[in-house]
């Protein structure tokens, strides 16, 4: 087996007794372990071979931002992250969440939809992590409150990330459904209604 590229010996060649220095020229990202060979030659004399592995990186999973935002009128907002896992699964956090948001149905790796929970197609994090990415759709704040909600993403091992994603305060509104009420000389109740999404009074 010819040595991988992934291995890197310092020196490479020499004279007499010597150190050789053997690792990896990047961090390895992949869940399973890698292998490969270096061959120690010399003119008339028998070549030593010597095997090299290289552990895979424990399953982990994780956001590029733990935090994203949405302005008030509502929009699409992707989170994206990197992974190694064997698959994925997005939920939405349970207390203070003020944001509608719902858990996806699937979410994409390398191009491909994967429904939520699922085997990743291929299982590209076994040899490297892999960037992974899912979108949300969230609606207009008709609120003049911020709001916020958390979307948790488990890899296969139990792993979790978070992020929060916040939307910006809707704007204040006021309207009524008359501009005129005319009461009968008995003065019996009219009633008009009043639309809003803030405090009010009337003088």
């Amino acid at each position: 087996m010819a040595k991988a590229s992934w291995v890197v010996v310092n020196p490479g060649s020499g004279s007499g007794n010597a150190s050789v220095a053997v690792s990896s020229d990047s961090e390895y990202t992949g869940r399973t372990a890698r292998s490969s060979s270096i061959t120690v030659s010399a003119a008339n004399c028998e070549d030593c071979v010597i095997a090299v592995n290289q552990a895979g990186k424990p399953e982990f999973v994780e956001n590029t931002s733990d935090t994203a935002t949405c302005p008030k009128a509502g929009a699409t907002v992707t989170i994206t992250g990197t992974s190694n896992s064997t698959a994925l699964t997005f939920s939405i956090g349970a207390q203070g969440n003020t944001l509608e948001l719902e858990a996806p149905e699937t979410y994409n790796v390398g191009g491909t939809d994967i429904d939520n929970g699922d085997p990743i197609t291929g299982d590209p994090g076994a040899n490297s992590e892999y960037t992974w990415s899912v979108a949300f759709v969230i609606p207009l704040n008709d609120t003049i409150s911020e709001k916020s909600g958390q979307v948790i993403v488990t890899d296969h091992a139990g792993n979790t990330d978070t992020c929060t994603i916040t939307q910006a305060a809707g704007d204040p509104r006021l309207s009524v459904d008359t501009d005129t009420i005319n009461l009968t000389y008995q003065g019996t109740a009219v009633s008009f209604n009043v639309s809003s999404n803030t405090s009010w009074t009337i003088s």
